[in-house]
């Protein structure tokens, strides 16, 4: 039903819009714009260790998910709105004769501009800043990631400013308060504020303060008690010539969903250098504080949270890190040592190679013994061909050499190997566009 809905409505509004288009108007007459872009992403995996490493007499697992999203955008002067409703699963899943079909919107909101930079953008939306370390889009995951938010913001050429607001709710509700049960959004309540300035086309730098309410009361009883935890950082870019650059530093305070005091941080620099339009090569070290074994209960909470992030991006393409969580409550921290290779075959044809050297950044004694601080290393090995316009086709490999303490934090056996493949076709063509 609800697919019948969306695509009633689809054709009402493209018909709408083929009725009032006048073949005489110039562009520069027509006030509205309308589009429609469509996305069939399949991807097929072969996981025999990814997420978390396999035991010795574990197979291997494989699949097909997919992503299939329909996108609409409307503008007209100081009004745009966006719409995109998606189908995500996994080959076979579904019944062949399908009568609840899980055809949702994933995006929905509205935009409204009122002159000399300022702008309030409102609805289901994705939130993407800077290098997307505390807050990204996820488009690896085949959902996306997405927040119910109020966006409030000023830019010109060299400054953007912008103030989040989100409150959440399970339910409409009449009384007893406004206790805030988990499985839907992470967070109770969000207030972020973005700033970034662009001294030059080589330098710019951005600041950023979150406040994060926390739902830390009981579920049982279901009476709220939230606690707040504050994330405040900088990310400075600098690109001149052939060089490229990055710092970042962030700080975590306030309390978590635990009732603990919090006192955590992470920076991460990277430097890149192209050598000439076909080869480029670059290094990185990330560093988040963990909590160690030896840290009482009421002593402050030293394991930094990426939070929203686009972990897969930076942590090693297997997600053994934020993406998935550590065995038993433990949060060590990381420290990410990696170095890159990137080679252009073609206009059509990119390949990069990456080597990950992981380690925790706090002491941890697991069943009376102290644990060395290296994981272990990762290999991951990516092909991206541009078929044609519209349509690529990307494949990867990796593969993760673990430690004893790899096992002891994360599971699985260090002598079993590790290895995960995936291929997958993005179809992402605008089908549509008219102006009236």
């Amino acid at each position: 039903m609800k697919k019948r809905v969306i695509v009633f409505s689809g054709l009402l509004l493209l018909g709408s819009v083929w009725m009032k288009a006048d073949e005489n108007e110039t562009s520069r007459d027509k006030e509205n714009t309308f589009s429609m872009s469509a996305q069939i992403r399949p991807r097929a995996e072969y996981r025999n260790g990814v997420l978390n490493p396999r035991s010795e007499g574990q197979g291997p697992a494989g699949f097909i998910n997919n992503r299939a999203r329909l996108s609409m955008n409307y503008e007209r002067q100081n009004l745009s709105l966006g719409l995109s409703a998606q189908h995500v699963g996994v080959w076979g899943q579904d019944p062949q004769i399908d009568k609840n079909g899980r055809f949702i919107l994933n995006e929905a909101w509205a935009q409204l501009d009122f002159g000399y930079g300022l702008f309030a953008k409102l609805g289901r939306q994705s939130l993407i800043y800077d290098d997307e370390r505390i807050l990204g889009g996820l488009d690896w995951n085949i959902a996306g990631r997405y927040h119910d938010a109020l966006k409030l913001g000023y830019e010109n050429k060299k400054n953007k400013l912008h103030l989040i607001l989100a409150f959440n709710q399970n339910k409409e509700t009449e009384i007893d308060g406004t206790f805030y049960a988990d499985g839907a959004q992470p967070y109770k309540n969000m207030q972020t504020l973005w700033y970034q300035h662009v001294a030059s086309k080589e330098f710019k730098a951005s600041f950023l303060f979150m406040n994060l309410g926390l739902e830390a009361g009981e579920q049982k009883e279901q009476k709220s008690d939230t606690k707040f935890m504050q994330t405040m950082g900088a990310n400075l870019y600098y690109q001149p010539g052939d060089w490229t650059f990055g710092g970042t530093f962030y700080y975590q305070s306030g309390k978590n969903k635990n009732k603990r005091d919090v006192s955590a941080f992470l920076w991460a620099l990277n430097a890149a250098y192209k050598f000439n339009s076909q080869w480029s090569m670059g290094i990185g070290s990330d560093y988040l504080s963990g909590a160690g074994t030896a840290d009482g209960p009421d002593a402050k909470y030293k394991a930094f949270d990426p939070l929203y992030g686009t972990h897969h991006k930076f942590y090693g393409a297997m997600d053994y890190y934020y993406a998935t969580p550590f065995k038993d409550k433990l949060n060590p921290g990381l420290w990410d040592n990696q170095i890159k290779v990137a080679y252009n075959a073609s206009s059509k044809v990119n390949l990069a190679l990456t080597y990950h050297y992981f380690s925790i950044t706090s002491d941890l004694t697991v069943n009376g013994k102290d644990l060395d601080r290296g994981l272990g290393s990762e290999l991951d090995l990516q092909v991206d061909w541009q078929i044609m316009k519209d349509v690529k086709l990307s494949a990867g490999y990796s593969t993760m050499f673990g430690t004893s303490t790899m096992e002891a934090v994360k599971g699985g056996s260090k002598d079993s190997w590790q290895d995960w493949g995936w291929l997958s076709i993005n179809i992402n063509p605008r089908i549509f566009t008219a102006k009236w």
